[in-house]
């Protein structure tokens, strides 16, 4: 199995793509669309599960997603069809970061997609590009609890602390007007989920080839989980509005 594949596995028991509970995605979600009649873009929306969420409670939305995984972009025009969603989600197969739309949007979106854009700021850099005024922006990330050890940043990247984080952000022309820090219970169910999902699956597929591969998978990044970054790294979902529009 490719990377793609033992990912879409990984994260069927938990489809938001990071550690936040469905509550704490509700929440977020309201508060970035007060009105109830914004429009939405996902920049990586993988399975577009954040902008099927707000679809669905909110039947004034339009939202766009963008992703460069065609498999991730038919499981979402599946499940936006299945939820009777499909007519207000138009998605886009391409690089986030080459996006382009006419017209601006309410509320622009990444979570725990930074990496394709080449960090936090340059993502907060095209966020920009198409946020129309007075618009939200909600991004979430990564950042360093306490100081991690060599192996976390190599494996991870090169984050900050939550207070640096927030000061860069800041810096850069924005306002953070809600936030959410994930819980350790949201840092550890994901966890859980994710590796527990894929073990699973391997082990109920013993004759498959995939099966001990998956299992392999696994028991690699529950260890890598629990050695390396489980008491050092955190999460953060902003919701930003730029300083001077």
């Amino acid at each position: 199995m490719n990377r793609e594949q033992m990912s879409r596995i990984a994260h069927s028991g938990h489809p938001i793509k990071a550690p936040l509970d469905d509550a704490s995605v509700r929440r977020l979600l309201e508060r970035g669309t007060p009105r109830g009649d914004e429009r939405l873009l996902d920049l990586g929306c993988g399975s577009a599960e954040w902008l099927l969420r707000a679809l669905a409670t909110r039947p004034r939305l339009h939202a766009v997603g963008v992703d460069i995984s065609d498999d991730a972009l038919t499981q979402a025009r599946e499940a936006a069809d299945g939820r009777g969603l499909g007519e207000r989600l138009v998605l886009h197969h391409g690089a986030a970061a080459d996006f382009v739309s006419p017209d601006p949007f309410d509320l622009v979106l990444s979570v725990g997609a930074a990496h394709a854009f080449g960090g936090l700021l340059p993502t907060l850099a095209a966020a920009r590009a198409h946020l129309a005024p007075g618009g939200h922006v909600l991004i979430g990330d990564g950042f360093w609890e306490h100081p991690p050890s060599p192996e976390a940043v190599e494996m991870l990247g090169d984050f900050t602390d939550l207070a640096s984080t927030v000061d860069r952000v800041v810096a850069d022309g924005w306002t953070p007007v809600h936030g959410h820090v994930s819980t350790r219970q949201e840092l550890d169910a994901y966890e859980w989920s994710c590796w527990g999902t894929l073990a699973a699956w391997g082990l109920d597929r013993p004759t498959d080839p995939g099966g001990p591969q998956a299992l392999a998978m696994a028991a690699t990044r529950r260890s890598e989980w629990l050695r390396s970054y489980r008491d050092t790294w955190g999460f953060v979902t902003l919701i930003l509005r730029r300083t001077a529009d």
